[in-house]
């Protein structure tokens, strides 16, 4: 999770009364339904939150696949754990490849909001979740600034059971990045930022950053919809020759930044 300080032109009020506090999922009842949101383990590194959006495929921030030192994560040092409570998960699986959007630049712990709208990677599973209960999210259009979201992330001191925040709130949109008033900190990147349409939850943002602006605490999401889709078609393009021992930060043909183990 980074920390920025900028400056926005907010075009809203103060923060809405109606933001929900942090709850945890410490239960099977409180937990029912959010089991496609998991702890992503980065061996050696720390975590960052992901969410299942078919059986074989994680969303993230694309900044969760770079060490410090602004080199890639080989895909086999990530373990996604879904719906982690207290050391147990309801299905545990490793990774198999990684793809960062070929817009992303990633600068360290420092970044320039441009760079915000696509902090967005998908992993592949070496297996798929197949568990009734653990189903994937679909995704959602992005919703309008004064609207409602919810968010379900793990983060620093509540690293063993999601918490939810039900109900927080899209400030504005600027550069294809959302601002948000949802409560995050570190180890909340990449998680899922939610709306229910027709009682259905489904992902229209990934949590970037945290961020001051003006004295005010926000959170920064990612666009989705079109960066998403590149991200699925470079995932899909056939591996074939010399691509198949891709090292980490070697580029594809599409530009995509390709981790494998």
């Amino acid at each position: 999770m980074r920390w920025l300080t900028l400056i926005f032109v907010l075009l809203c009020g103060p923060l809405t009364a109606q933001d929900t506090p942090l709850v945890s999922l410490q239960t099977g009842v409180n937990s029912r339904g959010w089991e496609g949101v998991g702890r992503l383990d980065i061996i050696d590194q720390g975590f960052c939150t992901a969410a299942l959006i078919d059986e074989v495929t994680i969303l993230t921030a694309a900044h969760c696949i770079y060490r410090a030192d602004g080199s890639l994560i080989p895909a086999d040092r990530f373990v996604f754990e879904a719906g982690l409570r207290n050391g147990r998960a309801e299905a545990s699986r490793n990774i198999s490849a990684a793809y960062v959007h070929p817009d992303y630049q990633h600068v360290g712990q420092e970044t320039n909001v441009s760079h915000v709208a696509t902090d967005v990677a998908i992993l592949t599973l070496a297996r798929p979740i197949r568990h009734p209960w653990v189903k994937p999210f679909p995704i959602a259009s992005a919703p309008r600034s004064g609207d409602e979201i919810g968010i379900v992330s793990y983060a620093r001191e509540r690293a063993e059971a999601p918490s939810l925040q039900e109900v927080c709130t899209v400030l504005n949109w600027q550069n294809g990045v959302m601002i948000m008033t949802c409560s995050i900190d570190f180890g909340a990147s990449g998680s899922p930022v939610f709306v229910v349409q027709n009682g259905v939850a489904k992902i229209a943002s990934v949590v970037s950053a945290k961020a001051t602006s003006n004295g005010r605490d926000i959170s920064l999401g990612t666009s989705l919809v079109k960066p998403l889709a590149t991200l699925r078609q470079i995932a899909s393009t056939p591996k074939i020759g010399k691509r198949i021992g891709l090292q980490s930060g070697e580029r594809r043909d599409t530009g995509a930044k390709f981790v494998r183990p």
